[in-house]
């Protein structure tokens, strides 16, 4: 198999797999836990984590928190668009994905008095924006604020429904806290409350926050992988997190974006930026010794973190194994741990 080949990381998915709603309660989701050291594969449910877990580990989860970054609204001509937050950038500028015709300087209007000016059109399908009320410049909190208010959930592209007034929480893990996100972490979505307290009872437990953009859904369009121009979003890592990532304790990463700002702070050493680190079968984690993370779609960079761990055969291997027993895919759906 050859790692550096898109197609190598294709598998068969029915559409009946894809979740489209979470399962209540979150913990009693299924798990895939997979033993490296013994080839061990054990089905079994999110709520018995803690038995497959190694005792002495540092656990860390990304407490990003998810915007209501879609909105609707119409152009000075009438007609209709969709706009998609993807990240803020500096003063007041944002990256954005739009649905509808627009062009350079051309003014959108949205509820709340609220209103983008187009800035640029990039080439690889973003917009910049300028978002205005009453004229008035609109920095991030103050945009957050009024997304709040006339936003929806952004649902991912797979999820082929509208999103519903429980996506407002289903959508969020327990104990989301930045704002910034237009997707879910969604390894950290099937912590329940009291499951999330217990977490932080048994093992030395701490937080990281990246961003995570619209580009993580963003497929890859090269054969070679290594053509693939990597997305970036913006991430911090506070310094206790630093100081537990830079001492000799195994670490479990809580999701792909974890792994990855964390495998970036080992190759930079840098707590705050953006984080752009691609991670495949030729560029294994350098850190991170054990991952919790979902389903992910095929040919997708999540896949190809995933295969950075254990593997491309063993990997198609569990995928293919999930598929027959039935497991739920991709955001709302089930989880896998890799020891």
């Amino acid at each position: 198999m050859d790692p550096f080949l898109k197609s190598t990381y294709d598998y068969y998915l029915p559409t009946e797999r894809i979740a489209t709603h979470p399962v209540e309660p979150r913990d009693e989701a299924r798990l895939l836990v997979f033993n490296r050291s013994s080839g061990q594969i054990t089905h079994t449910f999110f709520k018995h984590l803690f038995d497959f877990l190694p005792e002495d580990i540092g656990v860390l989860l990304n407490d990003t928190r998810v915007v209501k970054a879609r909105i609707f609204g119409k152009k000075e001509s009438g007609g209709e668009i969709e706009l998609l937050l993807n990240a803020p950038l500096q003063e007041n500028l944002y990256s954005v994905y739009i649905k509808g015709r627009v062009k350079k300087g051309m003014r959108l209007f949205f509820d709340a008095d609220l209103e983008a000016e187009l800035i640029e059109l990039k080439e690889d399908g973003t917009r910049l924006v300028a978002f205005f009320r009453k004229n008035e410049a609109l920095h991030t909190k103050a945009l957050f604020d009024i997304l709040e208010i006339i936003g929806h959930i952004p649902l991912p592209p797979y999820i082929k429904r509208e999103d519903q007034e429980e996506d407002s929480v289903d959508y969020q893990t327990v104990f989301a806290k930045e704002q910034g996100a237009v997707a879910a972490p969604t390894a950290s979505l099937h912590f329940t409350d009291s499951m999330f307290e217990a977490l932080k009872k048994r093992y030395e437990t701490h937080f990281l926050t990246l961003h995570v953009g619209a580009g993580t859904f963003k497929p890859v369009e090269a054969e070679h992988i290594l053509e693939h121009v990597m997305h970036s979003e913006i991430y911090t890592i506070p310094e206790l997190t630093c100081k537990l990532i830079e001492s000799k304790k195994p670490l479990l990463a809580v999701g792909t974006t974890v792994t990855r700002t964390v495998e970036y702070y080992a190759r930079t050493n840098i707590p705050v930026g953006k984080c752009d680190l691609f991670l495949h079968p030729n560029n294994p984690p350098l850190r991170v010794n054990h991952l919790l993370t979902n389903f992910h779609l095929p040919k997708s960079t999540l896949i190809m973190l995933v295969a950075s761990f254990i593997g491309i055969e063993k990997t198609l291997e569990l995928y293919e194994e999930a598929v027959k027993e039935k497991y739920r895919f991709f955001s709302y759906g089930d989880a896998m741990l890799i020891i």
